[in-house]
């Protein structure tokens, strides 16, 4: 597959350039995305985990910047060591003190929310799944019981709901 490494640098504007600089030098690249129009939540999601690891790229809504990016690196950083995260099951190996969720993103949610990535590998041939993130609580956003300050926190971006994504 093609990607945004295979343009010559000269040929690419500045952010462009940023992200391919860094995927040379660390393998992936953090886009942050701040929606000022307040309809939706801050996320962040990776570009490079695909072509440097043969992995999918992961987007993550309504953490810190600083924690969302400090996450991605240790998911970069157990999949390079040959610890993949397992996906549409309960793991605690990404937040160590809570279980997460790794999820399918559903290609018609590629356009509004990773504009990195299909740049950088020419349009939506690339997985990605969406980290999901318990509340203080422990319930996720599928579950009832989860904390009214939570529920809006993360959008379903899943391909036909949460409840149908995850494995049983």
């Amino acid at each position: 597959m093609k990607t945004g490494l295979d343009t010559p640098f000269d040929q690419l504007n500045d952010h462009e350039q940023n992200i391919v600089t860094a995927i040379k030098k660390h393998g992936w690249f953090n886009t942050r995305v701040f929606d000022h129009e307040g309809k939706l939540p801050d996320f962040s999601y990776s570009t490079g985990f695909c072509s440097s690891l043969d992995f999918p790229e992961i987007i993550v809504f309504s953490l810190p910047k600083d924690t969302t990016h400090s996450i991605l690196w240790d998911v970069y950083r157990d999949v390079a060591s040959g610890k993949k995260p397992l996906v549409g099951v309960a793991t605690p190996d990404i937040f160590g003190n809570a279980n997460a969720f790794l999820l399918p993103v559903a290609k018609r949610h590629y356009d509004e929310h990773l504009g990195s990535s299909q740049w950088f590998y020419r349009g939506d041939e690339f997985p990605c799944l969406q980290l999901i993130w318990p509340d203080p609580n422990g319930y996720f956003p599928w579950e009832p019981e989860i904390g009214e300050n939570f529920k809006d926190s993360q959008p379903d971006l899943t391909e036909h709901g949460w409840s149908v994504s995850i494995a049983k």
